[in-house]
This record gives structure tokens, sequence and C-alpha cells, in this order.
């Protein structure tokens, strides 16, 4: 089996990403990588983030990993929180200030079309490969449900009439972002090594 270190210390990424993943890959966070920083993520786009933190964890310990960067991006507010997701009301990351945020510059914004977007950088024998998925949805006005993170309680899927933190993690991949890209990593990694 394959084992990649997972650029992050979110948990609930670890987690939602070994459910995708199921036994192909062993993924393994930085703490049981034995590495404790926070990566900074300065840059303008989601590729060029997740590129900063692979390179860093790949220069740090010269072992295949990955990493990935996601932003929501709200259509009437010309893409924003954007790479700024995790950070839109502070550096705190506090996400029920960002919610807060997000949905009073919504108030009484008729278009509530928005997407999440995932990049994953995965570095491998040394090269660098990107994969990307995205979920296409809608903002609603009142935050639902306690499962998932972030944005989960009040973005609803196309197709779905829940939002992400109202549903179990497998109901959540059946539209994920994430498990998009993700996917698309698998099916990479199972062509370079085989079904094993």
């Amino acid at each position: 089996m394959i084992t990649l270190i997972f650029a992050t210390n979110n948990q609930h990424k670890v987690e939602e990403i070994q459910s995708v993943i199921g036994n192909v890959i062993k993924v393994m966070s930085l703490k049981e990588a034995g590495i404790d920083i926070d990566i900074p993520e300065p840059y303008p786009t989601l590729p060029e983030n997740a590129t900063a933190k692979s390179r860093t964890i790949h220069q740090m310990t010269g072992k295949n990993c990955f990493s990935e960067d996601t932003g929501l991006e709200v259509d009437a507010l010309n893409g924003e929180p954007g790479v700024r997701s995790a950070r839109y009301a502070g550096e705190d990351r506090a996400f029920e200030k960002n919610i807060e945020k997000l949905l009073s510059k919504l108030e009484n914004e008729p278009n509530r079309d928005a997407r999440f977007r995932t990049v994953i950088s995965l570095i491998l024998d040394e090269k660098e490969y990107f994969f990307e998925g995205v979920c296409e949805g809608k903002i609603i006005s009142t935050a639902m449900g306690k499962n998932g993170f972030g944005y989960d309680p009040v973005f609803i899927p196309e197709g779905s009439d829940k939002t992400f933190a109202e549903m179990t993690l497998e109901e959540k991949n059946l539209f994920s972002h994430r498990k998009k890209a993700v996917d698309k990593l698998i099916q990479f990694l199972q062509q370079s090594y085989g079904e094993n």
C-alpha cells in the first residue's frame, strides 16, 4: 500500500479523504508524521497555495505527499471568499464568524449561486501533479445542520435539498468537491502503481 503524507493540520479533512480513499492508500496526517508546523497560504490562487504546502512537506521529509486547498466561490461576491475562505473574517479561522460575514454580505442578494473548488497538489517521485474537483450549489440564509465543518451549514449542493452539514459523510461524498478531486488522484495512482 502506498503511504502519502497529507500536508494538513485539519483532522476533518484527513477523515474525509481517508473515507474516500478507503484502503487504497494510507493517508498520514502531519501529526502522525511527527510534523508540527502551520504552513502559510499567502498566494492568490488555490493551485499556488496547494503547491506551497506539498513542496514544504516534501522538502522537509523527502517523501511522497499531497496537499489540497479549497475555496468557496460565491458568484454575487465576485468569487469571494475564494482562497481566503478559512480566514474570511480574520486570521483565527473561526467559521462561525466566516459564515456570519458571508451571510451579511449576501443579505438581500437574490443570486445565491456558489461552488466549492478543491485543488490537490501531489508530489510523487519528485514530480508534481494537480487534480481539481468542483461542487456547484447555493448559499442559504440560515445555517442548518451540525455535521461537517467550514461553510457546510450554509451550502446546499446542486441536486440535494440538504446542506452539507445535514448530511452524513457518505451522503456528502456523493456531491463533494474534495471527493471528486480525490477520485482523480486515486485513479492516477492506480494507473501509476497498478490496482495494488
